[in-house]
Protein backbone atom coordinates (compact mmCIF):
# COMPACT_ATOMS: atom_id res chain seq x y z
CA UNK A 1 0.00 0.00 0.00
CA UNK A 2 1.41 3.38 -1.05
CA UNK A 3 2.11 5.84 1.77
CA UNK A 4 1.82 9.56 0.99
CA UNK A 5 5.24 11.12 0.42
CA UNK A 6 5.64 14.91 0.87
CA UNK A 7 8.69 14.87 -1.43
CA UNK A 8 6.47 13.91 -4.37
CA UNK A 9 6.12 17.44 -5.71
CA UNK A 10 6.38 19.12 -9.12
CA UNK A 11 9.88 18.92 -10.56
CA UNK A 12 9.28 21.80 -13.00
CA UNK A 13 8.12 25.36 -12.56
CA UNK A 14 5.06 25.53 -14.77
CA UNK A 15 2.96 28.53 -15.76
CA UNK A 16 -0.55 28.08 -14.38
CA UNK A 17 0.59 25.43 -11.89
CA UNK A 18 -2.05 24.42 -9.36
CA UNK A 19 -0.02 23.80 -6.21
CA UNK A 20 -1.44 26.85 -4.42
CA UNK A 21 -4.99 25.71 -5.24
CA UNK A 22 -4.63 22.25 -3.72
CA UNK A 23 -6.90 23.21 -0.75
CA UNK A 24 -9.66 24.14 -3.24
CA UNK A 25 -9.26 21.25 -5.67
CA UNK A 26 -8.30 18.16 -3.67
CA UNK A 27 -11.42 18.09 -1.42
CA UNK A 28 -13.65 18.05 -4.52
CA UNK A 29 -11.82 15.05 -5.96
CA UNK A 30 -11.41 13.25 -2.64
CA UNK A 31 -15.17 13.18 -1.97
CA UNK A 32 -15.41 10.59 -4.76
CA UNK A 33 -14.53 6.93 -4.46
CA UNK A 34 -12.72 6.44 -7.76
CA UNK A 35 -11.02 3.51 -9.44
CA UNK A 36 -8.67 5.58 -11.62
CA UNK A 37 -7.65 9.23 -11.66
CA UNK A 38 -7.38 10.65 -15.19
CA UNK A 39 -5.54 13.87 -16.04
CA UNK A 40 -5.44 14.69 -19.79
CA UNK A 41 -3.43 17.95 -19.33
CA UNK A 42 -1.04 16.94 -16.55
CA UNK A 43 1.45 19.81 -16.97
CA UNK A 44 3.63 20.21 -13.89
CA UNK A 45 1.59 17.59 -12.03
CA UNK A 46 0.66 19.58 -8.91
CA UNK A 47 -2.75 17.91 -8.54
CA UNK A 48 -1.46 14.43 -9.37
CA UNK A 49 1.37 14.73 -6.85
CA UNK A 50 -0.86 16.33 -4.23
CA UNK A 51 -3.41 13.54 -4.58
CA UNK A 52 -0.98 10.64 -5.19
CA UNK A 53 -3.60 8.18 -6.44
CA UNK A 54 -2.59 4.53 -6.71
CA UNK A 55 -4.16 4.22 -10.17
CA UNK A 56 -3.85 7.04 -12.69
CA UNK A 57 -3.60 7.91 -16.37
CA UNK A 58 -1.63 11.08 -17.09
CA UNK A 59 -1.30 12.71 -20.49
CA UNK A 60 0.03 15.84 -22.08
CA UNK A 61 0.66 16.92 -25.68
CA UNK A 62 4.08 18.26 -24.67
CA UNK A 63 6.54 15.57 -25.79
CA UNK A 64 9.43 16.99 -23.74
CA UNK A 65 7.35 16.94 -20.57
CA UNK A 66 6.06 13.41 -20.93
CA UNK A 67 9.52 12.15 -21.87
CA UNK A 68 10.74 13.63 -18.59
CA UNK A 69 8.13 11.74 -16.58
CA UNK A 70 8.98 8.52 -18.40
CA UNK A 71 12.70 8.97 -17.71
CA UNK A 72 12.06 9.79 -14.04
CA UNK A 73 10.18 6.50 -13.80
CA UNK A 74 12.62 4.32 -15.73
CA UNK A 75 16.07 5.91 -15.42
CA UNK A 76 16.23 8.28 -12.42
CA UNK A 77 19.89 7.66 -11.59
CA UNK A 78 20.99 8.30 -15.17
CA UNK A 79 18.94 11.51 -15.17
CA UNK A 80 20.57 12.68 -11.94
CA UNK A 81 24.03 12.01 -13.37
CA UNK A 82 23.39 14.24 -16.40
CA UNK A 83 21.82 16.95 -14.23
CA UNK A 84 24.89 16.97 -11.99
CA UNK A 85 27.00 17.52 -15.09
CA UNK A 86 24.78 20.46 -16.08
CA UNK A 87 25.17 21.89 -12.59
CA UNK A 88 28.98 21.60 -12.78
CA UNK A 89 29.06 23.43 -16.13
CA UNK A 90 26.36 26.00 -15.44
CA UNK A 91 26.99 29.52 -16.76
CA UNK A 92 25.20 31.94 -19.07
CA UNK A 93 27.24 30.75 -22.03
CA UNK A 94 26.55 27.11 -21.18
CA UNK A 95 22.82 27.85 -20.80
CA UNK A 96 22.57 29.15 -24.37
CA UNK A 97 24.60 26.22 -25.63
CA UNK A 98 22.11 23.80 -24.06
CA UNK A 99 19.07 25.87 -25.02
CA UNK A 100 20.05 25.99 -28.68
CA UNK A 101 20.58 22.25 -29.00
CA UNK A 102 17.12 21.89 -30.53
CA UNK A 103 18.19 24.16 -33.42
CA UNK A 104 20.70 21.58 -34.58
CA UNK A 105 20.15 18.44 -36.66
CA UNK A 106 21.91 16.44 -33.96
CA UNK A 107 19.15 17.15 -31.43
CA UNK A 108 17.21 14.01 -32.36
CA UNK A 109 20.34 11.99 -31.65
CA UNK A 110 20.15 12.89 -27.96
CA UNK A 111 18.98 10.07 -25.71
CA UNK A 112 15.68 10.35 -23.80
CA UNK A 113 17.73 10.90 -20.62
CA UNK A 114 19.72 13.74 -22.20
CA UNK A 115 16.53 15.40 -23.47
CA UNK A 116 14.88 15.06 -20.06
CA UNK A 117 17.89 16.53 -18.26
CA UNK A 118 17.99 19.39 -20.76
CA UNK A 119 14.42 20.46 -20.08
CA UNK A 120 14.91 20.30 -16.30
CA UNK A 121 18.13 22.31 -16.53
CA UNK A 122 16.56 24.97 -18.77
CA UNK A 123 13.44 25.19 -16.62
CA UNK A 124 15.50 25.74 -13.47
CA UNK A 125 17.81 28.34 -15.01
CA UNK A 126 15.73 30.21 -17.62
CA UNK A 127 14.17 33.64 -17.09
CA UNK A 128 11.32 33.45 -14.58
CA UNK A 129 10.91 29.69 -14.96
CA UNK A 130 8.78 30.21 -18.08
CA UNK A 131 8.35 27.19 -20.35
CA UNK A 132 7.77 28.55 -23.84
CA UNK A 133 8.44 27.38 -27.37
CA UNK A 134 8.07 29.29 -30.62
CA UNK A 135 5.96 28.32 -33.64
CA UNK A 136 8.67 25.88 -34.74
CA UNK A 137 8.73 24.14 -31.37
CA UNK A 138 12.08 25.59 -30.22
CA UNK A 139 12.59 26.60 -26.59
CA UNK A 140 13.23 30.36 -26.71
CA UNK A 141 13.32 31.71 -23.14
CA UNK A 142 16.38 33.84 -22.22
CA UNK A 143 18.82 33.16 -19.40
CA UNK A 144 17.71 33.77 -15.82
CA UNK A 145 20.22 35.23 -13.39
CA UNK A 146 19.75 33.00 -10.35
CA UNK A 147 22.34 32.81 -7.58
CA UNK A 148 21.99 29.13 -6.76
CA UNK A 149 19.37 27.35 -8.89
CA UNK A 150 18.22 23.91 -7.73
CA UNK A 151 19.29 22.12 -10.90
CA UNK A 152 19.52 18.54 -9.61
CA UNK A 153 16.49 18.23 -7.27
CA UNK A 154 17.58 14.74 -6.30
CA UNK A 155 15.11 14.15 -3.47
CA UNK A 156 12.11 15.07 -5.62
CA UNK A 157 13.23 13.03 -8.62
CA UNK A 158 13.78 9.92 -6.52
CA UNK A 159 10.47 10.40 -4.70
CA UNK A 160 8.53 10.81 -7.96
CA UNK A 161 10.27 7.77 -9.44
CA UNK A 162 9.33 5.75 -6.36
CA UNK A 163 5.72 6.90 -6.64
CA UNK A 164 5.50 6.02 -10.35
CA UNK A 165 7.02 2.58 -9.80
CA UNK A 166 5.00 1.61 -6.73
CA UNK A 167 1.64 2.50 -8.23
CA UNK A 168 -0.18 1.94 -11.51
CA UNK A 169 0.57 5.20 -13.30
CA UNK A 170 0.10 5.13 -17.07
CA UNK A 171 2.14 7.83 -18.83
CA UNK A 172 0.66 8.89 -22.19
CA UNK A 173 1.65 11.58 -24.70
CA UNK A 174 -0.90 12.75 -27.22
CA UNK A 175 -4.28 14.33 -27.86
CA UNK A 176 -6.28 14.82 -24.66
CA UNK A 177 -9.41 13.62 -26.45
CA UNK A 178 -8.03 10.11 -26.85
CA UNK A 179 -7.60 9.85 -23.08
CA UNK A 180 -11.03 11.31 -22.35
CA UNK A 181 -12.75 8.95 -24.78
CA UNK A 182 -11.40 5.99 -22.81
CA UNK A 183 -12.76 7.28 -19.50
CA UNK A 184 -15.23 4.96 -17.79
CA UNK A 185 -17.60 5.07 -14.84
CA UNK A 186 -15.77 4.87 -11.56
CA UNK A 187 -13.00 7.13 -12.82
CA UNK A 188 -12.50 10.85 -12.16
CA UNK A 189 -11.19 13.29 -14.77
CA UNK A 190 -9.36 16.48 -13.82
CA UNK A 191 -8.84 18.98 -16.66
CA UNK A 192 -6.33 21.82 -16.60
CA UNK A 193 -6.18 22.99 -20.22
CA UNK A 194 -4.35 26.08 -21.48
CA UNK A 195 -6.60 28.83 -20.20
CA UNK A 196 -8.95 31.03 -22.14
CA UNK A 197 -7.11 34.42 -22.32
CA UNK A 198 -8.61 37.10 -20.09
CA UNK A 199 -7.73 39.72 -22.73
CA UNK A 200 -6.34 39.89 -26.25
CA UNK A 201 -2.87 40.66 -24.89
CA UNK A 202 -2.89 37.98 -22.20
CA UNK A 203 -2.78 34.95 -24.47
CA UNK A 204 -0.21 32.35 -23.47
CA UNK A 205 -0.61 29.02 -25.24
CA UNK A 206 2.98 28.21 -26.19
CA UNK A 207 3.53 25.13 -24.04
CA UNK A 208 3.58 23.36 -27.39
CA UNK A 209 3.88 24.72 -30.93
CA UNK A 210 0.14 24.14 -31.56
CA UNK A 211 -1.53 26.50 -29.10
CA UNK A 212 -5.08 26.19 -27.74
CA UNK A 213 -7.62 28.61 -29.17
CA UNK A 214 -11.31 29.47 -29.02
CA UNK A 215 -12.33 26.47 -31.11
CA UNK A 216 -10.30 24.21 -28.82
CA UNK A 217 -12.14 25.57 -25.78
CA UNK A 218 -15.47 24.85 -27.42
CA UNK A 219 -14.37 21.32 -28.33
CA UNK A 220 -13.21 20.75 -24.76
CA UNK A 221 -16.66 21.69 -23.49
CA UNK A 222 -18.18 19.15 -25.89
CA UNK A 223 -15.84 16.52 -24.44
CA UNK A 224 -17.02 17.47 -20.96
CA UNK A 225 -20.60 17.00 -22.14
CA UNK A 226 -19.59 13.53 -23.33
CA UNK A 227 -18.28 12.71 -19.84
CA UNK A 228 -21.55 13.93 -18.34
CA UNK A 229 -23.55 11.73 -20.72
CA UNK A 230 -21.61 8.75 -19.36
CA UNK A 231 -22.06 9.81 -15.74
CA UNK A 232 -18.31 10.34 -15.27
CA UNK A 233 -17.40 13.06 -12.73
CA UNK A 234 -14.93 15.76 -13.74
CA UNK A 235 -13.42 18.99 -12.56
CA UNK A 236 -11.98 21.62 -14.89
CA UNK A 237 -9.85 24.67 -14.12
CA UNK A 238 -10.05 27.67 -16.42
CA UNK A 239 -9.93 31.46 -16.46
CA UNK A 240 -12.85 33.50 -15.19
CA UNK A 241 -14.15 35.08 -18.39
CA UNK A 242 -17.66 35.78 -19.70
CA UNK A 243 -17.05 33.31 -22.51
CA UNK A 244 -16.14 30.47 -20.15
CA UNK A 245 -19.02 31.26 -17.78
CA UNK A 246 -21.50 31.21 -20.66
CA UNK A 247 -19.98 28.08 -22.17
CA UNK A 248 -20.35 26.13 -18.91
CA UNK A 249 -23.55 27.77 -17.66
CA UNK A 250 -25.19 24.37 -17.16
CA UNK A 251 -22.45 23.22 -14.79
CA UNK A 252 -21.49 24.02 -11.21
CA UNK A 253 -18.95 26.88 -11.48
CA UNK A 254 -16.92 28.04 -8.46
CA UNK A 255 -14.66 31.12 -8.43
CA UNK A 256 -11.25 30.78 -6.76
CA UNK A 257 -8.36 33.20 -6.48
CA UNK A 258 -4.82 32.36 -7.52
CA UNK A 259 -1.59 34.32 -7.45
CA UNK A 260 0.16 34.20 -10.78
CA UNK A 261 3.86 35.08 -10.90
CA UNK A 262 5.20 33.30 -13.97
CA UNK A 263 4.68 35.41 -17.06
CA UNK A 264 6.60 36.81 -19.99
CA UNK A 265 7.56 40.05 -18.19
CA UNK A 266 8.74 38.41 -15.00
CA UNK A 267 6.56 40.61 -12.81
CA UNK A 268 3.78 39.44 -10.46
CA UNK A 269 0.21 39.59 -11.72
CA UNK A 270 -1.11 39.33 -8.20
CA UNK A 271 -4.37 37.57 -7.42
CA UNK A 272 -6.59 36.69 -10.35
CA UNK A 273 -9.97 34.99 -10.49
CA UNK A 274 -10.12 31.50 -11.91
CA UNK A 275 -13.03 29.09 -12.10
CA UNK A 276 -13.51 25.45 -11.15
CA UNK A 277 -16.12 23.77 -13.33
CA UNK A 278 -17.59 20.67 -11.71
CA UNK A 279 -19.83 17.76 -12.57
CA UNK A 280 -20.33 15.25 -9.74
CA UNK A 281 -21.34 12.31 -11.88
CA UNK A 282 -23.45 9.49 -10.58
CA UNK A 283 -22.94 7.93 -7.17
CA UNK A 284 -21.00 10.84 -5.63
CA UNK A 285 -19.84 10.18 -2.09
CA UNK A 286 -21.50 12.59 0.33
Amino acid sequence: MWKYNANVRPILKWAGGKRQLLPDILPIIEQHRISTYVEPFVGGGAILFGLQPQNAVINDYNVELMNLYYVIKEEPQQLLAVLKNHRANHSEEYYYFVRDMDLKDTFEMLSPVEKAARIVYLNKTCFNGLYRVNSKGHFNVPYGRYTNPDIVSEAKILAISDYFNNNKIQIVCGDYKAVMHKARKGQFVYLDPPYMPVSETAAFTSYTDHGFGLKDQQELKEECDRLKSKGIPFLESNSDTPFIRELYKDYDVHVVQAKRYINSKGTPRGEVNEVLIYYGGEGKEK
